[in-house]
């Protein structure tokens, strides 16, 4: 039988969502009164002290202004006050908030006002009166879009039919699938169904089966299920693979000489060691004025991707290459990511350069953006590059060493500017030939990756100066970043003072420094990743937008992408846009690329979710095996269910949950996240480093559970 959607009514119904059932009988004929009686027997109430609770709840609501007592006993709700549209952010109880810019606060829906109205939904929400001291309430009259219609899960089969259980903790309700729906899928298998069918009068949404994942726990199934889970895809179709091997690859005469040839100039490539795909390449050489000329080659995805093309639309869809724990989607079919498009060493290779004079204090001093040819000579792994700088010695050694001194210069200006320094470390996962993780590491940025990032910025500030600076107005994308919300900077100012540091900005200190002087602070310590990545969620999310307001976060009044067409749209973008600029054309519409940027933000932001869903997984996985053994952590999170415990040695998070927690009643203090003890007093706070045992690991949930061993460690 279907564990969630079912009555669960019962004589211990608590007196909040007895109201809320109150407020729903009245809302539904709001012209008509009703008499506690009255709404007992909608309600199905049959008790004496449950009527009347429902007469003490009328006359607290006629009070409080919610409900309008018409005549003596007989009451109904007051008139609404107006509509709003908003987006639905459901609860695991089945109850939602709308959030929306027509109010400061959300609207408390109820869940039988949602009208099958899921989390993520656009809808349009009547508005009740509002009653003193408490929060907007009303109910959905209409969904004007819906965020998803199909859902990963597991099968539960019956005799006469069947259900998928939803992995989202999000969607309250199991998908009820005929048996001529199931298209294959057994009992047990994890699958994906889409909606079909779901009236206000259904209890549970009608759905059908469109594709059979396999067995839970599989390292396949799982990745696939994250994918599928946010909407992403794993594979290419076979008319996009064709549309891809259509595509010409050969290099006339004719494309060189249209082009400035780099092929002869010294050019590297650093990447990842497990890289298949090279987007970017460096080059340099000495200019006869003693100046420095460096070049930055991007991979010319435009030249071979054109308009019109099935591997341009798909690659407008997917937006970004998405990166899972053991794998990458790529945007593009590995023909071109790989192959055609790929910078790969000792090959003639299309790009799209920017390149620079600078002197040797690494200001520039000219610039030059255009189509090229190049030919790199050597392929770097970052630790090869590494060792090179580290030791002085290796291949091209001159032209890493001086790139290397170049960029680490770039870097101090770009601080000095009131650049933040965040570096977030990298979870790794060393898996076996079925996937399962047998060890976790992480990568942190070294003077290598500094190397290739510095002067991709430097390629990326220039384009985006280029257009917003002498070609004022014209249509560009931009990579923009916000100033934080001062609150949350407040909050996490707050928080710090627990561990002894302060943010220490004033009027005579900027945030960037302070928020830079305090993550060199924490560097080495154990409370590292809390802090850092704390300090990153008080800050605003980087976007696409042909709208220009900055990055704050690195200090540039203009910044783009222009260096990685291989895995996102948005470059491929700005690489057309930066060509008809050249060639002295007109782009289409602002409002055409605008819609592109906000799509492009949104499968960003999705595929950075799938990834943390991946690494979660992993790491609950990993932990599957240590029940019963007993480590070191930080309180990484509190709220009035528990506390969340980050182990220090290995960063998987886990919960305790606060009736677990029972040596004393513990209540949540949301002003100072902690929970205290009301009779001891004692305290559990963000950042407190306490001992935990490995109770259980819910890989269906991604979910570790912990117990306290001997409360806060010394």
């Amino acid at each position: 039988m279907s564990k969630k959607g079912r009555d669960k009514k019962g004589s211990g119904i608590s007196r909040e969502l007895l109201t809320e059932q109150i407020l729903s009988v009245l809302s539904k004929k709001p012209e008509q009164g009703l008499n506690y009686k009255q709404i007992a027997k909608r309600l199905n109430v049959i008790d004496s002290p449950a009527k009347q609770l429902i007469l003490t709840i009328l006359t607290d609501l006629a009070i409080q202004g919610g409900v309008q007592e018409i005549y003596p006993g007989k009451f109904k709700i007051k008139a609404s006050r107006g509509y709003i549209t908003g987006t639905v952010d459901m609860t695991r109880m089945g109850y939602g908030f709308i959030s929306t810019e027509e109010l400061e606060d959300d609207v408390f829906v109820s869940a039988n006002n949602l009208k099958t109205a899921l989390h993520g939904d656009k809808v349009k929400v009547r508005l009740y009166a509002k009653r003193k001291g408490s929060r907007p309430e009303g109910e959905v009259v209409e969904i004007i879009e819906r965020w998803r219609t199909s859902f990963v899960g597991t099968v539960e089969v019956m005799p006469n039919f069947a259900f998928l259980i939803p992995d989202n903790k999000n969607m309250p309700f199991d998908l009820f699938i005929p048996t001529s729906k199931l298209n294959g899928a057994l009992q047990g298998q994890k699958a994906v169904a889409k909606v079909i069918d779901w009236d206000s009068k259904s209890k549970n949404p009608v759905a059908e089966i469109i594709n059979v994942l396999g067995y839970p726990g599989l390292h396949e199934t799982e990745m696939h299920a994250i994918l599928a889970e946010f909407e992403l895809p794993y594979s290419f179709t076979e008319e996009v693979e064709q549309d891809a091997e259509r595509i010409n690859g050969e290099i006339s005469e004719n494309e060189i000489k249209s082009r400035r040839d780099f092929r002869q100039i010294p050019t590297f490539t650093i990447d990842p060691a497990d890289a298949k795909d090279f987007d970017d390449a460096l080059s340099l050489r000495q200019l006869d004025n003693g100046n420095w000329e460096v070049g930055v080659h991007i991979a010319d995805v435009t030249h071979y991707v054109k308009d019109g093309m099935l591997v341009e639309e798909e690659a407008k869809q997917r937006a970004t290459s998405v990166y899972l724990v053991d794998r990458v989607v790529p945007m593009l079919p590995e023909r071109l990511s790989n192959h055609i498009c790929s910078l790969n060493p000792a090959e003639d290779k299309l790009t799209y350069s920017a390149v620079f004079e600078m002197n040797d204090k690494s200001d520039v001093i000219n610039e030059w953006f255009g189509r090229t040819i190049i030919n790199s000579d050597r392929r770097f792994s970052y630790n090869e590059a590494q060792q090179v700088i580290d030791t002085g010695d290796g291949d091209m050694k001159d032209q890493v060493l001086l790139l290397h001194r170049f960029a680490q210069q770039l870097r101090a200006k770009r601080f000095a500017s009131g650049a933040f320094a965040f570096e977030k470390i990298e979870i790794r996962f060393d898996l076996d030939e079925n996937g399962k993780p047998v060890g976790i590491k992480f990568r942190e940025m070294g003077t290598a990756n500094q190397l290739v990032e510095e002067f991709m910025l430097l390629a990326n500030k220039h384009v985006a100066e280029y257009v917003g600076k002498k070609l004022k107005g014209k249509t560009f994308v931009y990579r923009i970043h916000d100033r934080p919300d001062p609150e949350k900077i407040s909050n996490f100012s707050h928080f710090i003072t627990r561990f002894g540091y302060k943010l220490g900005e004033d009027e005579k200190t900027s945030l960037p420094k302070a928020m830079n002087k305090l993550l060199t602070s924490v560097a080495g310590k154990k409370e590292q990743n809390i802090i850092e990545t704390l300090a990153l969620r008080s800050m605003a999310k980087a976007v696409y937008s042909t709208d220009n307001i900055g990055h704050y976060g690195l200090s540039f009044k203009y910044y783009t992408h222009f260096t990685s067409p291989i895995r996102r749209y948005p470059d491929m973008m700005v690489h057309r846009l930066l060509s008809l600029y050249l060639a002295e054309e007109k782009p289409g519409s602002q409002d055409k690329y605008e819609k592109m940027c906000e799509h492009s933000s949104k499968m960003e932001r999705l595929a950075a979710e799938a990834e943390r869903a991946s690494v979660k997984y992993k790491q609950v996985e990993y932990m599957s095996d240590k029940t019963g053994q007993v480590f070191a952590g930080v309180i990484s999170g509190v709220t009035e269910w528990g506390i969340y415990v980050e182990i220090i040695e290995n960063q998987c998070e886990g919960m305790i949950h606060i009736r677990e927690l029972v040596d004393d009643f513990y209540e949540y203090d949301e002003e100072n996240y902690c929970l205290k003890g009301r009779s001891t007093g004692k305290i559990y706070t963000l950042g407190d480093r306490v001992n935990i045992e490995v109770v259980k690991a819910d890989l269906q949930k991604k979910q570790l559970d912990y117990r306290l061993v001997n409360g806060l460690a010394v």
